[in-house]
C-alpha cells in the first residue's frame, strides 16, 4: 500500500488557518526558542536531507508544525495577493516552492505516527488534525489564489508550456475545483465544517484502531492450546505476554485483517474461534468502538459530495481516476463474481471433506478455513508449509530476492548505511546506487511489528524527488512481520514475501522518479494506478530464477529442492477463490458505503454490511470480507475511501504487463529499463493510460488477471 499523508503535495500540502495578527512577547520568545533548539527549523545536513533522528524529540513536533503552518500561510497570501498578473512562475511554481518547513516536518511526523507512535505523538496528532484541515481549506478556498490559477489554466494553450508544466497546471486547477473553489461563500463554509469534522473523526478512528490492536490480543494460559505453532512462534508469544505483564502465559496478537496468520497453524478449534472473533468483531462496541465513526464518515462524505455537485462520494472520488465511475467498478466486479464464487464453493467442498476426513463433525466456519485449507494444500500438492519455512529466511528474501530483482531488472544496488540515524533499532538505512555508480536515493527498511505501529504494510517518503527543488528521494517501506526471538532467524510466509516485493514496487516508484515538479513526483498518481507498479513487482517473487536465488536453506545455504519448488509454484493458484472473494467483498463494502446519498440516514453497520454483501451475491458465511467496516483502515481513516477497488483495477494492468514481459525474455535489463523509464520515472507527468500504453503498446485485457489468479 502507498501511504498518503493529510498534506496536499509539496506546495498545497498542509493545514491550519492563521490570520495575520500581531505577535505577543510570549510568542516571540517561543519562536526564538523553537529556532534555536528545534532541528526542523533548518534543513537536515544529512545526505538528501534525510531526517536526523538523533536530534528529533517528541516535543519538537508541535511547535515546528505550528511554525510551518504559519510560514506556509504567509507564503500563500503573498502569492495570492501579488499585484502582478498571474504567470506560471509567480503562481504555480511559487506554490510548488512554498511550504518547505511544513512539508519537511509533516512527512516525518505522519510517518512516525503510523510506524513508531506513542501517547505524546498521538496527542499532537489529535490537536493538529483540525488545524491542518483548516489550513488546507484556507489555501484551496482562497478566491484570489484560485483566480490566478484559473487564469493560467484558461490561457495555458498560449503560454508555450512544456508538457509537464501544462499537466501541472491542469492538476492544480482540478484540485482547487474539487476542493470547492467555485462554490459560494456559504457553501465553502459548509465544506470547511465538514472537512474539520472528517479530519477529527479519521484521526480518532486511526488511534482507536491502534489501541484496539493491543486491547483484543488473546492471552493463552496453557501451552497445550498452542499445538501446531512452531517452537519459535511459541517463544515469541511468551515474550509478548511477558512484555505486557502476563508472565508465564502466551499472547497472540491480532493483525489488521479479518483473517489471522496464526489460524493456519492452531489445532485448537476453540482457540481459533476466539482469535477469529476477536478480529472480526473489533470496534463494534466498547470504549474504542468505531462503528459510529463508520456511519458518520459515510454520511458526511456524501454531504460533501453533494455540495460539490456529485451524486455520491464514490462518484466524486472516481471522476478523476482511471475507472471514472462507480458503475465501471461494479461492472468489473460483477463480471467476475460468478466465477469467483463458483471457485470458492469448490474450495469449500474440498475443505469440508478434509474436516470429515480428519475426524471433524462440524460445518465449515470462518475460523476453520485457513487451518483446513493448509491440510488440503498439503494433500493436494503434497506441500508441507513447515518444509518450505526454512527456505524463507527474512534477510535472504530481502537481499537475495528483493534486492537481486532490482539489480537484474533496473541495474540498481542497495548498500547499508549504518551511519545514518534511524527512528527505531529495527529500522535499517540503505543507499541506492545506479549501474553507473551514481547515487539515486536513501531507503529505510522498517519491516518488523511492534507496539506503536499500525497494522498493514505501506511505503512513504521523508523527502520526495524534484528537480525544481533539487531534492532526491528518501523513502521508507513499512511492514508488520513477526520478529523471531533474539538470536533466532526470522522466517516469513510466502504472503509476506510477496508483500516485501509489493512494497518495494512502491518504493522504486518513488526512488526512480525523474520529474521537475514535486506535485507530480513519484507515486503522486491516481489511486487505481498507484498499485500497478507495486503489484507488478509481486510476481517476480515467484519467478523461477528469482525464487532459486533467495529460497535457500537458512542453515546450509542449499537451494530449495526442485521438487519442492515445483510444488510451491503449482500451488500458487490454490485458495484463490477465497483470496479473491474476501478482497472483492471488502472492495464492494467500501463502494456501497460511499455510494450512499447525502439524505440517507445514519446506518447500522452490521445490517448495512449484510445487505451490501447479499446484494452482490458475495455473502458466503465462511468467507467474510478481508476487512469489515469497523477496522477498514483503507476506506475510513485512510486515503482509499471509495478506492479499495484500485488493487484489483491495478492488478489487471500488472498481470497484463507481467505477461507481456515474459514474451520479451522475462528477467532482463532491457525490458526492466523500459518499465523503469515509461512507468516508474514519469510520476504523474503523463496520464496513466498513456504511460501504460507507452510501455505495453496497447491497453490491457483481463486475460492475464484470470490466469494469474487461476480463475479461467
Amino acid at each position: 500500500m502507498k501511504e498518503f499523508f493529510p498534506i496536499i503535495a509539496a506546495a498545497i500540502t498542509a493545514t491550519l488557518a492563521l490570520s495575520a495578527c500581531s505577535t505577543s512577547k510570549t510568542e516571540q520568545s517561543t519562536a526564538t526558542m523553537v529556532q534555536t533548539q528545534n532541528p526542523f527549523l533548518q534543513a537536515s545536513v544529512l545526505q538528501y536531507q534525510a531526517p536526523d533522528f538523533s536530534l528529533i524529540k517528541d516535543d519538537h513536533f508541535a511547535p515546528a508544525l505550528e511554525q510551518g503552518i504559519k510560514e506556509h500561510y504567509q507564503e500563500i497570501l503573498t502569492i495570492a495577493n501579488n499585484p502582478d498578473a498571474a504567470t506560471f512562475d509567480n503562481t504555480i511554481v511559487a506554490m510548488e516552492k512554498s511550504g518547505e518547513l511544513l512539508n519537511r516536518i509533516s512527512k516525518v511526523f505522519y510517518n512516525l505516527t503510523g510506524s513508531n507512535s506513542n501517547p505524546t505523538l498521538r496527542k499532537v496528532q489529535g490537536e493538529m488534525a483540525p488545524k491542518m484541515a483548516a489550513h488546507s481549506d484556507n489555501i484551496n478556498l482562497n478566491p484570489a489564489l484560485f483566480s490566478r490559477v484559473e487564469s493560467i489554466y484558461n490561457t495555458r494553450a498560449d503560454l508555450n508550456l512544456s508538457a509537464e508544466a501544462n499537466r501541472l497546471v491542469e492538476v492544480y486547477y482540478q484540485r482547487f475545483v474539487r476542493a470547492g473553489a467555485k462554490l459560494s461563500d456559504s457553501q465553502k463554509q459548509q465544506i470547511r465544517t465538514l472537512n474539520e469534522e472528517q479530519s477529527t473523526l479519521t484521526n480518532e478512528f486511526a488511534q482507536r484502531l491502534m489501541r484496539l490492536t493491543k486491547e483484543i490480543a488473546i492471552v493463552v494460559d496453557d501451552k497445550s492450546q498452542l499445538v501446531g505453532l512452531s517452537d519459535s512462534a511459541i517463544r515469541a508469544a511468551a515474550a509478548d505476554a511477558s512484555a505486557n505483564g502476563h508472565e508465564g502465559k502466551y499472547q497472540l496478537n491480532i493483525t489488521n485483517t479479518t483473517r489471522q496468520p496464526v489460524l493456519t497453524q492452531l489445532q485448537d478449534r476453540q482457540l481459533r474461534q476466539q482469535v477469529w472473533q476477536a478480529s472480526a468483531n473489533r470496534g463494534l462496541e466498547g470504549e474504542n468502538e468505531t462503528a459510529s465513526f463508520v456511519a458518520r464518515l459515510a454520511q458526511l462524505r456524501a454531504e460533501r459530495a453533494e455540495l460539490l455537485g456529485f451524486d455520491s462520494w464514490a462518484d466524486y472520488r472516481l471522476a478523476p481516476q482511471m475507472a471514472k465511475t462507480p458503475e465501471a467498478v461494479y461492472q468489473m466486479f460483477g463480471s467476475m463474481v460468478p466465477a469467483v464464487v463458483a471457485n470458492t464453493n469448490k474450495e469449500a467442498v474440498d475443505i469440508q471433506a478434509m474436516i470429515t476426513k480428519t475426524g471433524g463433525d462440524f460445518e465449515l466456519a470462518p475460523w476453520d478455513w485457513a487451518y483446513y485449507a493448509e491440510l488440503v494444500r498439503k494433500d493436494k500438492y503434497d506441500l508441507d508449509a513447515n518444509a518450505i519455512r526454512p527456505y524463507f529466511e527474512f534477510d535472504r528474501v530481502l537481499e537475495d530476492g528483493v534486492f537481486f530483482t532490482l539489480k537484474a531488472l533496473y541495474g540498481v544496488s542497495l548498500t547499508p548505511r549504518p551511519d545514518l540515524p534511524v527512528y527505531h533499532p529495527d529500522v535499517k538505512a540503505y543507499e541506492m546506487f545506479d549501474e553507473d555508480g551514481s547515487s539515486i536515493a536513501i531507503f529505510y527498511a522498517d519491516y518488523f511489528a511492534r507496539e506503536g505501529k499500525r497494522g498493514g504494510a505501506w511505503m512513504s517518503s521523508f523527502v520526495s524527488q524534484s528537480e525544481l527543488l533539487n531534492s532526491k528521494p528518501v523513502v521508507v517501506n513499512v511492514m508488520n512481520i513477526k520478529k523471531a526471538p533474539e538470536g533466532e532467524p526470522t522466517f516469513v510466509s510466502y504472503d509476506e514475501v510477496t508483500t516485501m516485493f509489493h512494497e518495494m514496487g512502491h518504493g522504486t516508484h518513488g526512488m526512480f522518479s525523474k520529474v521537475t515538479y514535486p506535485t507530480l513526483s513519484g507515486t503522486s498518481v491516481s489511486r487505481d494506478f498507484v498499485e500497478f507498479p507495486s503489484t507488478f513487482e509481486e510476481d517476480w517473487a515467484a519467478h523461477p530464477e528469482v525464487l532459486a536465488n533467495y529460497a535457500k536453506h537458512y542453515e546450509t545455504g542449499e537451494p530449495i529442492p526442485a521438487e519442492l519448488l515445483n510444488k510451491l509454484l503449482k500451488s500458487r493458484s490454490f485458495n484463490q477463490g477465497f483470496d479473491t472473494l474476501e478482497y472483492m467483498s471488502a472492495a464492494l463494502l467500501d463502494l456501497e458505503w460511499h455510494s450512499l446519498k447525502a439524505d440517507a440516514p445514519l446506518q447500522d453497520v452490521a445490517s448495512f454490511e449484510a445487505a451490501a454483501l447479499k446484494k452482490h451475491g458475495v455473502d458466503l458465511p465462511a468467507v467474510p470480507p478481508r476487512y469489515k467496516s469497523t477496522y477498514f483502515a483503507h476506506a475510513f481513516p485512510g486515503g482509499y475511501s471509495a478506492s479499495y477497488y484500485a488493487y484489483m483495477w491495478s492488478e489487471i494492468l500488472a498481470a497484463d504487463a507481467f505477461a507481456y514481459v515474459q514474451t520479451q525474455g522475462g528477467l532482463n535489463r532491457e525490458i526492466g529499463m523500459k518499465f523503469r523509464k515509461t512507468i516508474r520515472e514519469v510520476g504523474n507527468t503523463v496520464a496513466p493510460m498513456d504511460a501504460y500504453k507507452a510501455f505495453r503498446g496497447q491497453e490491457p485485457t483481463t486475460d492475464a488477471l484470470l490466469e494469474r489468479r487461476g480463475l479461467n
